[in-house]
């Protein structure tokens, strides 16, 4: 029996109207023959609201605390869907992630995903069951209930069709598919048919919510079809897959922004081997995640050292730099919280040159000022003013023609 994961959002089981509406995606599967998986979300805002209860009552709560909450929402709503389904006639159980043995790390609140027990889903399935899962929540070795972060049902429903060894994990959202840019942001951006995994790795990690980093990282290592699909729609949504042989010419695929951006530097830190390895272990020590890293020899003696985070992470950051500025004999650290950062996307580039010189005269005929720039093999971000972001992301999509679907772009030589 060839089988399905259907993962739903927070806005898709909003309600019992949105709730119903998704069971009928789910008979449908199940109809044509699939062994259906679903992994839901909380329903609407209520993860927002069980952390604003926390935090009324605490505003510094025990993190082991906060996940033993924040894991109800989804429970909730997996024991209503699968109520909603008993209703309409088919046989269906829901788990907990402890209950289907998703073993994560301890690390409360970001917890990672270690193994997950697929015969017990395996079993309910041959008896003709719909098996529901609660997205976002996993346990560790001591039997604690772990939260996986943002974007963690995602996460869940690839890390569960990669277990299973599903056909398509079929994510429903409240958005038609993935677009070459934020829709709102720039009105005119396409819809894409396809985009393959790399693409999508760099526009998740550079901004683009619809799907998480993590998520399309277990894609990616086990193969998984993602299908990225409106829950209101029947329209086809966005695949996400290996890499296609792309229409020749065709070099950016998309582009993103973050405004939510901060930049740390140390000025004058010793030019001598170990130091920048000092540093960013003190990060991670913090849990800080760092995005681009930048430095500069200044001199034989001392260098400069940057790098970009996310504004969420910049109490942690400051504080962990300061401990560690003497021992790397640091003459000053600078922090810029006014940036963001705007990206342009596309496996092309490995095989094309002239992206940069067509993004920085754009940027500049637009006088917007580069502060930073940082590559890969397929994308070049650089760093804005933060009030010059979205003026900088449409001054981008015009120029690389985000507007057109990719057939019909000016062709690269």
């Amino acid at each position: 029996m060839a089988i399905i994961v259907q993962k739903f959002g927070g806005t898709s089981v909003a309600d019992a109207e949105k709730i119903r509406r998704a069971a009928g995606r789910v008979i449908k599967a199940v109809d044509n023959g699939y062994g259906v998986v679903v992994v839901a979300s909380a329903r609407g805002k209520q993860t927002d609201q069980l952390i604003a209860d926390a935090l009324e009552l605490n505003p510094n709560p025990p993190t082991r605390e906060m996940d033993q909450l924040l894991s109800t929402g989804e429970q909730q709503s997996v024991s209503l869907f699968a109520m909603a389904l008993d209703a309409m006639g088919y046989d269906a159980i829901s788990f907990t992630g402890g209950q289907i043995r998703m073993m994560t790390d301890s690390v409360h609140t970001k917890a990672q995903i270690r193994s997950i027990d697929a015969e017990r889903i395996r079993k309910q399935l041959e008896k003709g069951k719909i098996v529901i899962v609660a997205g976002f929540q996993g346990i560790d070795e001591n039997e604690n209930i772990t939260t996986l972060g943002r974007g963690g049902s995602d996460t869940t429903a690839v890390a569960i069709a990669a277990a299973l060894e599903a056909e398509e994990c079929e994510i429903y959202t409240d958005v038609d598919g993935i677009y070459t840019t934020d829709p709102r942001m720039f009105k005119d951006a396409v819809k894409m048919k396809h985009i393959c995994y790399d693409e999508m790795l760099e526009m998740a990690s550079l901004g683009a919510g619809v799907m998480h980093i993590r998520a399309v990282g277990f894609g990616k290592k086990y193969g998984i079809r993602i299908h990225v699909r409106n829950s209101a729609k029947e329209t086809e949504g966005t695949i996400i897959t290996i890499e296609e042989l792309q229409m020749e010419g065709v070099v950016v695929s998309g582009a993103t922004v973050q405004k939510d951006m901060a930049k740390i530097g140390l000025v004058g830190v010793d030019n001598i081997p170990g130091n920048a390895a000092k540093v960013f272990a003190h990060l991670a020590k913090a849990k800080v995640v760092v995005n681009d890293i930048m430095q500069t020899e200044i001199s034989p003696e001392k260098a400069n050292l940057s790098f970009m985070i996310t504004t969420s992470d910049l109490a942690a950051a400051k504080q962990a730099t300061e401990e560690i500025k003497d021992e790397v004999n640091c003459e000053s650290i600078f922090i810029r919280d006014d940036i963001a950062e705007v990206s342009v996307v596309g496996v092309g580039m490995r095989t094309h040159y002239g992206v940069a010189d067509k993004m920085f005269s754009a940027l500049a005929e637009a006088k917007i000022n580069i502060d930073s720039i940082t590559t890969s093999e397929i994308r070049i971000s650089c760093t804005v003013d933060k009030e010059q972001a979205e003026k900088a992301l449409q001054v981008l999509c015009v120029a690389f023609e985000l507007d057109k679907p990719a057939q019909h772009r000016t062709k690269w030589n």
